[in-house]
């Protein structure tokens, strides 16, 4: 199917500053996106600018009663939109916008933390912040990947403890050569958009951190590239240039992650509501239900059902549209 990017309400929303427009017969009002009317449902719509513009038309056609739409101006190429409706959205009608390439649809919760004003940010590392498992690389590096792979996933899913199951991986490195861990270092691939929304994120003055249950090197390096707050992960066993198979010190599981949220909020002083979290796995679930706002990025569904909204098709780039601009 041809995608078409030359649609008139999204032309008008996006091009004009006019505040109505007369559309197939009904009043489209725009509004600031400070201005939302908290008494109202409110939806957002982040797209790539190749998406597919009438299907978004179309699924705004079918939205019953005053249309309302703010434009969320956020750097970057991907574009938003906020819809506010005095009734909730069907499951038919919100269908029309999930689930499709370069479209995420979010019903947002009624209150959301502001971009514009100081918080905290504790992301996941692996699959969040980068695009790999780093215990799953290493155990690659090592000749042991498959067997460790496995373990893995079962541990994402939530059908491992993930303590019993860091130690069960961590063994079958033995002996390999902790040279692995410097070389994966210089080759990690950070997330799309992770970059530009650290920046943004510390122009306003949030502070950031990762909490992993991976390993420090790892965070360390991420900490440094990037000028974050504070890291924290499992600490390998080095010696004689080789891995033990065995972490040492406090492991770094999902109660620890949540912990950190809330140890770093206080340090900080970080406002109520400003307290926003995201990971992909269940590993994640008591991290981002200590913090205000929990943000699901490419999520297992455990995680998906416990977060307030979830990233699905996009990238970290679409992170900045889930907070408030006031």
């Amino acid at each position: 199917m041809e995608c078409s990017n030359t649609t008139p309400l999204l032309a008008w929303l996006i091009e004009s500053k006019e505040t109505s427009y007369d559309w197939q017969g009904r009043n489209v009002t725009r509004y600031a996106e400070a201005d939302f009317n908290a008494k109202l449902n409110r939806y957002r719509l982040v797209f790539r600018p190749q998406a597919d513009r009438s299907v978004i038309e179309n699924f705004i056609a079918s939205i019953q009663g005053v249309l309302r739409l703010a434009l969320l101006e956020r750097p970057g190429a991907l574009l938003g939109i906020e819809i506010s409706v005095d009734a909730p959205l069907s499951a038919n009608c919100m269908a029309q916008v999930q689930g499709l390439k370069d479209i995420d649809f979010f019903l947002m919760p009624d209150s959301i933390p502001q971009l514009n004003q100081p918080g905290l940010l504790v992301m996941d590392m692996d699959s969040t912040a980068i695009e790999i498992e780093c215990i799953d690389e290493l155990a690659a590096m090592a000749g042991v990947g498959e067997a460790v792979a496995e373990v893995t996933e079962l541990a994402m899913q939530g059908e491992l403890d993930f303590e019993q199951s860091l130690r069960q991986r961590v063994a079958k490195l033995k002996y390999a050569d902790a040279g692995i861990i410097e070389a994966l270092c210089a080759k990690l691939p950070f997330s799309v958009g992770l970059r530009e929304t650290v920046q943004l994120l510390q122009q306003n003055q949030w502070r950031l951190v990762v909490a992993s249950g991976g390993f420090t090197p790892f965070v360390n390096y991420l900490k440094q590239s990037l000028s974050l707050d504070a890291a924290f992960a499992n600490e390998l066993v080095i010696a004689d240039g080789c891995l033990m198979g065995e972490v040492t010190g406090d492991v770094v599981d999902a109660q620890y992650k949540a912990d950190v949220v809330n140890r770093c909020a206080a340090e900080w002083n970080i406002g109520q509501g400003q307290r926003v979290a995201i990971g992909d796995g269940a590993n994640d679930i008591p991290m981002v239900e200590a913090a205000d706002y929990g943000i699901a990025y490419h999520a297992k569904p455990k995680l998906e059902a416990a977060a307030d909204v979830s990233i699905a098709q996009l990238d970290l780039h679409a992170l900045p549209f889930l907070l408030q601009m006031k």
